[in-house]
């Protein structure tokens, strides 16, 4: 990639600060600076904003699926690139595709669905998040009890295997059926361990997160409480700086109070971002599909089996980012934090994405004032236009 240009004419949010009357250059997909309008290379190719928001692309660490495809039913290069494809329509410039918990085979197949992705360099694909089947039955959530099981030699190496194929791999697993030892081995290779779908009481948490876990998995949900005498997983990642915490921004999942006092509870230097865990419904007209056999209804947005449990979530970025904006009345440039920089770091990537800063990928949205999308920039590409 060899294109050369400024994007001039926006308000940009660099993932830090706001800058007035400067403009974005990019060079081979990297930015390469903030510099005053007037002080542009003669001759440079220039796009005018007209005057909307330039922030950074958002960086999505669960997606199960989008555009009418549901990876666990497609595990095929063409599912990535469309997921990634129907993602970008709404701000996601970089992503996990999510496998729910399946067999081995359909692993198997996701991995191999994954490296043909990434050898394709398919626009925002960064690579694998494997969300199961190594959690707790008693927190199973919508994952098939049948499936759910101990993690295994061959588990495990199929694992690392998959280490090095991708920018990043996050698997979430619960300690009921993971080991010390696995995690550590995990973390090792690179993999970000999650700890999700969990019934773990604090001290096991801790005790994780020492052998290396370093997230959470969809904070509240499918997980021990807080509590009086107890402060289970929900209080373990609060309060424990070293673990990032992903959190579903619909409103249905988490209540908005208890969103606003979990991120005002957080330690540091671990953050709080947000994740999807959208379904194949975002970007489609699709009303219902099937999970392991079980039928999920889409209605007045939430995604819900047939005995009401929800399963994953009917929201894409944009909306997620509008919604701690404006029903949680955080700081845009947190909100967007909250979807770009936070993640980024939570996976180890901040060296990549999540800010507009020399060197870094020129991933970037242009937003309309009222959080609207415009245009969509995966290294330096436009891949959508309103």
């Amino acid at each position: 990639m060899s294109r050369s240009f400024a994007v001039t004419g926006a308000r940009i949010f660099d993932g830090q600060d706001w800058t007035e009357n400067r403009a974005l250059l990019v060079d081979q997909g990297l930015v390469t600076g903030l510099v005053p309008a007037t002080d542009l290379p003669d001759g440079i190719e220039r796009i005018d904003a007209g005057g909307a928001l330039l922030v950074p692309g958002f960086v999505d660490l669960q997606v199960n699926g989008g555009g009418g495809v549901l990876f666990n039913d497609r595990p095929e290069p063409d599912a990535i690139e469309a997921i990634c494809a129907a993602h970008a329509r709404f701000g996601t410039t970089a992503l996990l595709v999510t496998l729910i918990t399946d067999t081995p085979e359909i692993r198997t197949a996701a991995i191999a669905a994954g490296r043909a992705a990434r050898q394709a360099d398919v626009p925002g694909f960064l690579g694998l998040h494997l969300e199961g089947p190594h959690l707790s039955l008693a927190r199973k959530g919508v994952h098939d009890p049948s499936l759910i099981r101990p993690m295994q030699a061959d588990d495990l190496d199929a694992h690392l295997a998959c280490a090095s194929f991708f920018d990043a791999v996050l698997a979430t697993v619960a300690p009921e059926n993971v080991t010390l030892e696995q995690v550590a081995a995990l973390t090792r290779a690179g993999i970000t361990v999650s700890l999700g779908h969990t019934d773990a009481d604090y001290e096991t948490i801790a005790t994780y997160a020492l052998a290396g876990a370093r997230m959470v998995t969809h904070l509240f949900n499918a997980m021990s409480p807080l509590g009086s005498r107890e402060p289970g997983t929900v209080g373990a990642a609060l309060d424990l700086g070293t673990l990032h915490a992903g959190i579903i921004a619909d409103g249905y999942h988490v209540d908005p109070v208890s969103m606003s006092v979990a991120l005002r509870a957080k330690a540091g230097p671990g953050r709080i971002f947000i994740v999807t865990d959208a379904m194949s419904t975002i970007g489609s007209d699709q009303q219902s599909f099937t999970l392991n056999g079980r039928t999920i209804l889409r209605k007045d947005g939430r995604l819900t089996a047939a005995d009401g449990t929800l399963a994953g979530a009917d929201i894409d970025m944009i909306s997620s980012v509008r919604f701690a904006h404006q029903t949680l009345d955080l700081p845009l440039e947190e909100a967007l934090r909250m979807a770009s920089a936070y993640p980024a770091d939570a996976i180890g990537l901040s060296a990549r994405k999540g800010r507009l800063l020399p060197g870094l990928d020129a991933d970037f949205l242009l937003l309309t004032t009222e959080l609207e999308m415009i245009a969509t920039y995966i290294g330096g590409e436009a891949v959508f236009s309103a």
